[in-house]
């Protein structure tokens, strides 16, 4: 979902580096007192995980690529606040150094791939785990539909995007059919996948997972 250099006009980019900018320094502002000491060298781990996850890119023909995204398991694992601050530093590096997605489109990518998964996933997975049975199996399945969930609101903002500011020829219809459709089947590989790693860690070690810091081994 990495939008290119001249994908979207000026307006659309300066209005997403605005937003992100926002949302970020919101992140970096409220940091200190939801941060633990182990979030740190998770964070780096974190952030490397997410490069090698989002590593397999391929064209869907309108001027993206398809790819897992990573940022549902971030807000799971980090929190609402440390999350969209490792993945917009993988949207950075991503950028500067492999190439996929424009340095004038990080903005709207750190919206549309960083901030979603903390405005619409992180919100989801807690409101479920309050109408879902507590245990460990049930806080898997909620970051699951949350993972999916945050992807396919992620492509529909994309098109709007385009809709709104779009710089090239293709029809914003093409680009919205083929990007929704496109990454709502990406969306069941990436809620599966994120259920399963939080699943995992969850059995092995709750501690490192913030939505399940209420769980004990007990509840497996």
């Amino acid at each position: 979902m990495h939008i290119p250099d001249g994908f979207v006009n000026a307006p659309v980019s300066i209005a997403g580096g605005v937003v992100a900018v926002a949302g970020l320094a919101l992140c970096s502002r409220n940091l200190g007192p939801s941060l633990r000491d182990r979030d740190i060298p998770l964070a780096g781990l974190a952030a490397a995980f997410f490069l090698v996850l989002e590593a397999p890119i391929f064209p869907i023909g309108v001027g993206t690529g398809g790819h897992l995204l990573g940022g549902t398991l971030a807000v799971a694992l980090l929190g609402p606040w440390l999350g969209p601050v490792v993945i917009s530093v993988v949207l950075v590096v991503q950028a500067l150094f492999a190439g996929d997605g424009g340095v004038t489109a990080l903005g709207v990518n750190a919206v549309n791939m960083a901030l979603i998964p903390a405005v619409v996933g992180y919100p989801l997975i807690l409101g479920l785990r309050k109408v879902l049975p507590r245990t460990k199996i049930w806080v898997a399945v909620t970051t699951g539909i949350a993972g999916f969930v945050s992807v396919v609101a992620g492509s529909i903002l994309y098109s709007l995007e385009y809709a709104v500011g779009g710089a090239t020829a293709v029809p914003a219809t093409t680009v919205a059919v083929t990007t929704i459709g496109t990454y709502s089947v990406i969306a069941l590989f990436e809620g599966l996948v994120t259920g399963l790693i939080v699943a995992a860690l969850l059995r092995l070690r709750p501690d490192l997972v913030r939505v399940g810091r209420h769980l004990t081994r007990a509840n497996a």
